[in-house]
């Protein structure tokens, strides 16, 4: 992606021949808030010259009500949490992945040292030992089915393992938080299941970050969460996200409360091709309209009419995540992308939309593909005739960048099971015209015990993150003196320690 050249304090400018160069070369900063010297503050992702443009109503609407919407400041034991997520752990685990050669969805299930069942009982027994040591706060379970040849990616019956630990909540067990990581891993054929893959990047790092997290937050020292997380490595991403699918559907037919879920699936390094570095970004990949299956024809025409295709369940949560996980002790930017995922890849975030669950991907701001799906080896460039290694390999990865990733996931986490969980049936009056705006809705699905207190929230339409929040107490039903015409509202639920909520969109 080309942008023009950076002119003083990172802000490009135009020049004669516009002095295109790389994006990713210039200055880092946020593209999703507003910039000194930006054209009316949101709207353009390449800031130009001023001059270019007139924006004299850049504020409007202006609302003389509410407050400006500022992001949360962590706990005590937050702090605490992200204080204790260790590099040297998550490097450790990476390392004894990669030390099984190939973890093939079709290796091996029977050696112990080698293959993809070595792997499952090794993330397991990791898992149980945190589990002994959290005074039954922790549980583990493989779960799993056979699946059979599907003419594709899997040439014969092979079970398939999910390897899931809980950390059951104290208030609102009912209501789950998942965070996941695959463990299985591929070499250049999809096919191969011989040839060693090591998976380092993708995405043992992932697996790891699962594993940590669910270390730190299980220990007895630290008070439970209000509602439950729940911390899986799963099998088969890599021959069709069988693993998550499995899991995904399992909470549906069970009919689980799931109210978010993060995939980390290569986020092990911060390091492009060209050697570009970004070790304090991490992108967060956010669906827009959900799947047909989820909300019908006649809800997603609404959606689209009322301009509600950036406030879907995935898109509210990945606005939670930049409020709650972006701040100095994570030490990382949150940049959320508007899509499903990047081109011509998938992830297990996709089988828990389709299963109707607000769902995320964590991914690193620079790919290196000479290090994803390659079998190792060393060729030469023929550009430069410099030597490339190939292959997903451990010294490729950043393990302090991995952990700030790890911190990033446990703030959102953390944030989300000690929050109220999110309101039920939004709706805003459309029955009249007014210049005001009507809301009604119900409790989180755990009732009002929890809740302290109902906020609105609203921003620009082109504006990607909430900016002004009114609180309006415990009720379930407000009117606020601001068009529904003119920005975007949300209602969100706060806890009686002011721990706030996913906010969800009303509908008519």
């Amino acid at each position: 992606m080309a942008r023009p050249a950076a002119g003083p304090g990172g802000i490009s400018k135009f020049g004669n021949d516009f002095g295109l160069q790389r994006w990713r070369n210039t200055p880092r900063y946020d593209q999703t808030q507003p910039l000194e010297g930006s054209v009316c503050g949101y709207g353009l992702s390449n800031p130009f010259h001023e001059s270019l443009f007139s924006c004299p109503a850049a504020s409007w609407p202006q609302a003389k009500l509410g407050r400006p919407n500022t992001p949360q400041e962590p706990s005590k034991d937050l702090k605490r949490i992200l204080s204790q997520i260790s590099p040297k752990r998550i490097e450790a685990t990476i390392r004894k992945l990669v030390s099984f050669g190939t973890r093939h969805t079709l290796s091996t299930q029977t050696n112990a040292t080698h293959g993809i069942g070595a792997a499952r009982d090794w993330i397991a027994s990791e898992f149980q030992r945190y589990a002994d040591a959290s005074d039954g706060r922790l549980t583990v379970k493989v779960i799993g089915y056979e699946q059979q040849p599907d003419g594709s990616r899997v040439l014969f019956p092979v079970r398939i393992s999910d390897v899931v630990a809980t950390l059951k909540g104290s208030e609102d067990p009912e209501r789950v938080y998942v965070v996941s990581g695959h463990y299985d891993s591929r070499a250049s054929d999809p096919l191969d299941y011989k040839t060693d893959a090591p998976g380092a990047n993708d995405d043992a790092s992932g697996v790891a970050v699962s594993l940590e997290i669910a270390r730190v937050m299980s220990q007895r020292n630290l008070p439970r969460p209000k509602a439950t997380i729940v911390f899986a490595a799963v099998a088969g991403e890599e021959q069709g996200l069988l693993g998550s699918n499995f899991l995904a559907q399992t909470y549906r037919n069970s009919s689980t409360n799931v109210e978010g879920m993060f995939t980390n699936d290569i986020i092990g390094s911060s390091t492009a091709d060209d050697g570009t570095k970004e070790p304090h970004v991490i992108r967060l990949f956010a669906q827009g309209v959900p799947p047909l299956n989820v909300e019908n024809q006649a809800m997603r025409e609404k959606r689209l009419m009322i301009g509600g295709e950036n406030d879907t369940p995935a898109r509210q949560l990945a606005r939670f995540v930049k409020e709650t996980a972006e701040n100095k002790y994570t030490d990382m930017q949150v940049s959320v992308i508007y899509r499903l995922d990047r081109y011509l890849r998938g992830g297990d975030h996709r089988p828990f939309l389709e299963a109707g669950y607000p769902a995320a991907r964590f991914t690193e701001p620079n790919e290196n593909y000479a290090h994803q799906h390659q079998n190792i080896r060393i060729e030469k460039d023929p550009k430069t005739g410099k030597d490339i290694q190939y292959g997903d390999l451990p010294e490729f990865c950043d393990f302090d960048f991995i952990s700030r990733v790890g911190k990033v996931n446990a703030a959102a986490l953390w944030n989300l099971a000690m929050s109220p969980g999110m309101p039920r049936n939004v709706r805003v009056d459309t029955s009249d015209l007014s210049n005001d705006s009507k809301f009604t809705w119900d409790p989180p699905a755990g009732g009002n015990a929890g809740v302290g207190g109902y906020e609105i929230v609203w921003r620009s339409t082109i504006a990607p993150f909430w900016t002004n929040v009114m609180d309006v107490g415990m009720v379930q039903a407000a009117t606020i003196d601001l068009s529904k015409d003119n920005v975007i509202f949300g209602i969100r639920a706060r806890g009686k320690n002011g721990e706030r909520g996913v906010a969800v969109l009303p509908f008519p």
